[in-house]
């Protein structure tokens, strides 16, 4: 699975390092609510302001116009 994981961003006909930015902000973000789910520990507010960190850099690397 996680060599699917680096293999399918090599596919998107977007900038590779773009893609893959934007999967890797997707990853912590989803790792720290599945990781809550899984471990039943509610993620605290620096868990939240860390993701939410994560997802703004995804999208001002995404979508900053260049």
């Amino acid at each position: 699975m996680l060599f699917l994981y680096g293999i399918v961003p090599t596919y998107q006909p977007a900038h590779f390092g773009r893609v893959y930015a934007a999967y890797g902000g997707w990853f912590i973000v989803l790792s720290i609510i599945s990781g809550g789910q899984v471990d039943r520990i509610t993620p605290d507010r620096f868990d939240l302001i860390g993701g939410l960190l994560c997802l703004s850099g995804v999208a001002l690397i995404m979508y900053w116009p260049r």
